[in-house]
């Protein structure tokens, strides 16, 4: 199917048309921004990889302007919806649109930072997050999810062209902090193109981006994850210091530090900015037995 092809997926109008039947209003409290092009809808359903019989988890499918493109390309989709309106009526949507594709969509009423169990089939091996995030939650709901469910092995995420360039920058680089180590831990991360903000109503006032992230192993046991995240939020809270002065409060003393840096092989003199997720993963380790 081309981007011109007529097809059940959301324009402007539909959009404007399904918030005046709800009776929702898009809050900034939500960052709820719909996507209103057909055309950018199947462009991220394709960066995503997704294809028919593939499990996608989508997190906050609002309309279901990405749903519908989802469910479109024959994917049993898990939709997760705070606001219970939109939770409850996307299923409506979805029958009088793509009725075909009405029983591969299920969704659940939940806040994505508390959901416990994903909404897919039992068993699912490896599922998809494709998903418009909340530009306010965007970053705390990609780990959250990375953190809880293991069968997510490929992220495809559309947030604000800031925050991705924070998930996907590398050590070194000005925009390489908290986002960008912690999601390595996970995946590798890299954008996957920009989004403009036309397609979106209502416009929103910052530009958007596509994150892709695909997971491989942690570069230590999970038992190590939370020590090693607490090694990285000391490194980042006073970042234009040296790792000895940063981590001096979270090791008990400058020289406690330099100690544990140099069991772990890093200079003391560098910043936290120049350290990858596997040294700040052998500080840690080294914190426990140097």
């Amino acid at each position: 199917m081309t981007d011109e092809t007529p097809s059940a997926l959301l324009t402007t109008a539909d959009v404007r048309r399904l918030l005046g039947v709800t009776g929702v209003r898009p809050t900034k409290t939500l960052g709820q921004n719909f996507v209103t092009d057909p055309g950018t809808v199947r462009r991220i359903v394709r960066a995503a990889g997704v294809t028919a019989g593939d499990t996608v988890v989508e997190v906050g499918p609002g309309l279901g302007s990405l749903t519908l493109g989802l469910l479109e390309a024959g994917a049993v989709v898990g939709a997760v919806e705070i606001d219970p309106v939109l939770a409850q009526r996307l299923p409506g949507t979805v029958d009088s649109r793509l009725p075909e594709a009405s029983e591969r969509l299920r969704v659940v009423r939940e806040d994505a930072l508390r959901i416990t169990e994903l909404p897919v089939p039992p068993g699912a091996a490896r599922v998809h997050l494709v998903a418009n995030l909340p530009y306010n939650v965007a970053v705390p709901v990609l780990l959250t999810m990375l953190e809880r469910f293991e069968a997510i092995t490929d992220v495809l995420v559309m947030v604000q062209a800031e925050v991705a360039d924070r998930i996907a920058a590398r050590p070194g680089s000005k925009t390489y902090g908290i986002p960008s180590v912690k999601s390595a831990w996970y995946g590798h991360a890299e954008r996957a193109g920009s989004i403009g903000r036309t397609v979106f109503w209502p416009t929103p006032n910052v530009d958007s981006a596509l994150v892709r992230l695909t997971r491989h192993a942690p570069p230590a046991g999970p038992q190590w994850r939370e020590a090693t995240f607490a090694v990285v939020d000391a490194a980042f809270a006073q970042r234009r210091k040296t790792l000895r002065a940063a981590l001096s409060s979270w090791a008990g003393s400058g020289a406690r530090a330099e100690e544990i840096l140099r069991a772990a092989g890093v200079d003391p003199s560098l910043r936290g900015e120049r350290l990858g997720i596997e040294e700040f993963t052998a500080i840690a380790q080294a914190a426990a037995t140097a």
